[in-house]
């Protein structure tokens, strides 16, 4: 491997031609040079293109949604352009949710149309189709049940296996006539894609679970049930799947349990076939609040907070192993803002925690003491700090000359001080974008700092041309070359702004 250390683009792109790197090396390298091309200060983000709407408007990898999925633009171009429109749905077949697909890279599939990208889109009425992201044309479809209300969509192995999941407690007479029990809370059906295969479909039932269960999820293999105790308990799905499945389904084929109809069509759909007759072994329990435990972290740690409302913003890192709270375990920024500061594992596989406050964000890892693995340790990596002028805040002059303190203080994210909104991850240039808002001349003015992942060194700051209006809700997305913002704006309207890297001066 030859030496490329100060080497050029067009150094790059000689040795490139010449077939010296393989995929997996050019891929890097390319993006190490966009990157280098997004940070130069000659390069500057413009908007280039706007797009209100009536709906709420969505965004994920490159592709926007307009009109309940039905309308995809691709944000990839200098200038978004439209990819499909769906026909048009009536409102009992409205799309009520919706996942982007990712073909995979390291396996042949059955058809061309599996290799590329696709759209799962739940329907009003129970179908789940199959769309070709590109193209928007159906490739498959499914009827879920003529009896109960299906109305989500969620990952369980993300881009391999994934959920449906029902309304909670609305069992339909011809449910009732057709003998379901009036203990399910709901019910979850879990396929796999590319192409869509059945993995099976189950009830979550109080007297299994518990009366007070309140809600479930499914996500890497562990079904968490919480419940209104404040309590959230975790459970095998694998364990679940090989214990209690009684039938095996096949999408088209018939079920000869229900006297040969075909599971997945109309009017018949899919049939309960995992059947859960006692309570599975609980692999993990807490008490927290809001019912809100992560667990990541290299080793295996669990974040949450105490299920009592004067420990809301006090978090706890703990080993998941045996309980242990780390040292420095209890990250607590003590701020007084109107909307608490949140934490989370760092998304970028490296096992350390994101903790975001309205000034501060610190970036936090795990770390052993030593040799041995009796206590972990929260260290503090690095922190990106807002520009607060507090001693100026606290002190008026009147006209006459005379100095005035203050006797109250200012709210951590009031609006006349630089305040961060949200954090986003850029993957593959290993960026941090962060939102900071401050309100200047009656409008708030938003920027978009880019930080080292690895040191927390600010690297650009993005001015944002429209006003950021903090009463309503917003959304910003960092993608290579592409700033994409969805705001919330009056009359319960929406509106996104794209942004896109230009030519500076030193190009001209």
């Amino acid at each position: 491997m030859p030496q490329l250390r100060g080497k050029n683009v067009a150094a790059y792109l000689d040795l490139r031609s010449r077939g010296i790197f393989d995929a997996g090396t050019l891929s890097k390298l390319n993006l190490k040079i966009l990157r280098g091309i997004v940070l130069q200060d000659s390069k500057d983000f413009t908007k280039v293109w706007t797009k209100s709407s009536k709906s709420t408007i969505f965004y994920e990898s490159g592709r926007i949604y307009f009109e309940n999925y039905q309308c995809c633009f691709s944000s990839l171009p200098s200038e978004p352009q439209l990819l499909y429109e769906l026909p048009k749905r009536s409102k009992a077949e409205k799309i009520e949710d919706a996942l982007l697909c990712q073909c995979p890279l390291d396996k042949g599939l059955p058809t061309p149309s599996d290799q590329k990208p696709s759209l799962l889109a739940l329907t009003s009425n129970n179908w789940l189709y199959r769309f070709s992201a590109v193209t928007g044309q159906q490739l498959e479809k499914v009827y879920l049940s003529p009896h109960h209300k299906f109305r989500y969509l969620g990952w369980d192995v993300s881009q391999e296996t994934f959920y449906v999941k029902s309304i909670q407690n609305k069992v339909t007479s011809s449910a009732r006539q057709a003998g379901f029990n009036q203990n399910t809370l709901l019910y979850l059906a879990v396929f796999r894609v590319f192409p869509l295969q059945l993995v099976g479909v189950l009830e979550i039932n109080k007297s299994i679970f518990g009366s007070t269960v309140i809600d479930v999820v499914l996500s890497q293999g562990v079904l968490a049930v919480s419940h209104s105790t404040k309590t959230v308990k975790l459970y095998s799905f694998e364990d679940i799947l090989n214990k209690y499945i009684r039938t095996e389904l096949v999408l088209g084929e018939p079920c000869h349990s229900e006297g040969g109809k075909t599971v997945g069509e109309a009017p018949f759909g899919i049939p309960v076939n995992i059947h859960i007759n006692e309570c599975p072994p609980v692999l993990f329990e807490v008490s927290c609040f809001d019912n809100g435990v992560q667990i990541g972290g290299h080793p295996w740690h669990y974040i949450f907070t105490l299920p009592h409302k004067k420990h809301q913003g006090s978090y706890r890192i703990c080993s998941l192993k045996d309980n242990t709270l780390a040292k420095h375990g209890i990250q607590d920024m003590k701020c007084c803002s109107l909307e608490s500061d949140w934490i989370y594992f760092h998304p970028d596989d490296s096992g350390r925690i994101i903790h975001v406050g309205p000034s501060t964000i610190n970036v936090l890892k795990i770390l052993s003491e030593l040799e041995s693995d009796a206590q972990f340790d929260i260290v503090k990596e690095f922190s990106i700090t807002a520009h607060r002028d507090d001693a100026a805040s606290h002190i008026n002059v009147t006209s006459s000359g005379r100095t005035v303190k203050r006797r109250f203080y200012q709210l951590d994210d009031d609006p006349d001080r630089e305040t961060f909104r949200m954090v986003e991850y850029e993957d593959e240039l290993d960026l941090l974008a962060v939102v900071e808002v401050t309100h200047r001349e009656d409008e708030g003015k938003a920027h978009v700092r880019l930080h080292d992942n690895n040191t927390g060194a600010l690297l650009k700051r993005v001015p944002l041309v429209e006003s950021w209006d903090v009463t309503y809700s917003h959304e910003l997305f960092f993608d290579r070359d592409t700033i994409v913002h969805i705001e919330q704006t009056k009359n319960n309207n929406f509106c996104c702004h794209v942004y896109k890297i230009s030519r500076g001066q030193a190009d001209e």
